[in-house]
């Protein structure tokens, strides 16, 4: 009875024991989540900003000198430059020109006209660029144009630039960007209309014009042989300055379409020879004319290749060249490509040059009254190029070219001579000229019609 009282209690007092710990537990249990549940929902509020102390600074602040910057704004704005660019105009003077450029400054404009650099902005052509600065007053600080001469010549900058005493003009080589452009024609009437207008909306220059004509005038009349449906194609070099066009150079490759047959001619000058450029069919072959035959344009024979009277010793002799009469100042021009072994005074040749051509030619020309730009021995000269001008210097009655051709050394009579007007490319030239001719070719079927329309019944080159 005790023992079971015993067991009964303590197992009475365990069991209240563990009840006891469980509420402990739980109410520990409930009252975490009581603060956790009023952490999470009741945020502190935010002090007011009225609410704030607020705390006044006071700080001395250095105020800065603007005396000198406002002095150099003042000074800037009376030394203000500004900066015109015009196109010239068909029918400008110098005058209207300045004034275009805002330019009100005699000193200036009699610089220029007097200036033997500076009066080349008075060559200026119609539309090309002209850039001036001035100040506030029109007094002209600077000014910059572009003088083109002619096809071959050198583009030159000129550039007049205002001095302590005065102003000073110089001239420099432009430096020029070269560009290949490629065009093709259909003809409906002229070759000067079909340049004109296209579809494209270029213009063809008209240097360009001339050296088709001068390629294909041997094989096609312009004046009657076009017809209606005759085309051609065209690829040749334009040389541009600060993305203005300067001036367009050589044709590099023409394809002429007259009454189905076609003419083709290449331009090539070999990197690695000596030998002057040239144009060849698409073989190879060199189209150059032979010597020229008058080495004087609008001349005639006064005298030829044969037994004559001298006109001043009075003695029957040899005529051992042709004589070419012409207003003293004519253009002599070289009969082919060659180079100057000769220049200067011969006794009765008077001023006189000697050509060496390739192989065993060469050609003698007389009594020039003056030599041409740079002919001196050993300068290169090409068919056509101007070595001198028609005098009578040295054993003359009158104003004429005495002309000679040599072979050897020997006068002969370059009537009755077939030779070429230059040696054949060799084999390693040919090679070099193959590689070449083959991009003109690929730039001809660029330019033909797509599916072929057009293509000429026949391919002849060009003679």
């Amino acid at each position: 009875m005790n023992q079971i009282h015993k067991f009964t209690s303590s197992r009475l007092f365990s069991l209240l024991g563990s009840t006891r710990k469980a509420r402990i537990i739980s109410a520990s249990a409930l009252f975490l989540a009581v603060c956790a549940f009023g952490a999470a929902g009741v945020a502190p509020l935010a002090p007011d900003a009225s609410d704030l102390p607020v705390k006044t600074v006071q700080e001395a602040v250095v105020t800065p000198d603007l005396s000198a910057q406002i002095n150099a704004l003042e000074q800037q704005s009376s030394n203000e430059h500004f900066v015109h660019e015009e196109k010239i105009r068909a029918g400008d003077t110098l005058a209207t020109l300045l004034t275009r450029l805002g330019v009100d400054d005699d000193a200036a404009e009699n610089f220029i006209k007097k200036d033997k650099v500076a009066k080349g902005v008075m060559q200026l052509k119609t539309g090309k660029r002209v850039q001036a600065q001035t100040d506030d007053e029109g007094n002209l600080q600077w000014l910059r144009a572009t003088v083109v001469d002619g096809k071959d010549d050198p583009v030159t900058n000129i550039k007049i630039t205002r001095k302590a005493d005065g102003f000073v003009a110089t001239a420099e080589p432009a430096k020029l960007e070269r560009r290949v452009e490629m065009h093709a024609r259909n003809i409906t009437s002229t070759l000067y209309a079909a340049t004109d207008s296209s579809e494209d909306g270029a213009k063809l220059p008209d240097n360009i014009v001339k050296q088709i004509i001068e390629m294909f005038s041997t094989n096609v009349d312009f004046r009657g042989d076009l017809k209606r449906g005759d085309s051609f194609n065209v690829v040749y070099e334009t040389f541009w300055q600060d993305g203005e066009f300067v001036r367009a150079g050589r044709v590099l490759a023409g394809e002429l379409t007259n009454r189905g047959t076609t003419y083709q001619s290449v331009w090539f000058e070999d990197p690695q020879s000596k030998q002057g450029g040239g144009y060849y069919s698409f073989d190879g072959k060199s189209l150059k004319k032979a010597f020229l035959k008058s080495p004087v344009e609008f001349s005639r024979i006064s005298s030829g290749f044969a037994m004559r009277v001298h006109p001043i010793s009075g003695q029957w002799k040899a005529h051992k060249g042709i004589d070419f009469p012409a207003p003293t100042g004519t253009p002599i021009r070289a009969a082919g490509d060659g180079v100057i072994d000769f220049a200067g005074t011969m006794n009765g040749y008077g001023n006189f040059i000697v050509i060496k051509h390739w192989s065993n030619y060469t050609t003698a020309y007389a009594h020039m009254s003056r030599f041409g730009n740079g002919m001196k021995k050993g300068a290169k000269v090409s068919q056509g190029d101007v070595i001198g001008y028609v005098g009578t210097t040295g054993w003359s009655t009158g104003a004429h070219l005495h002309y000679e051709f040599r072979v050897g050394g020997e006068a002969k009579d370059p009537g009755k001579m077939n030779v070429q007007a230059q040696a054949p490319l060799t084999a390693a030239e040919m090679g070099r000229f193959k590689v070449y001719a083959n991009d003109m070719m690929h730039r001809f079927a660029l330019l033909r019609p797509v599916g072929g329309g057009g293509i000429p019944t026949r391919v002849a080159a060009a003679k």
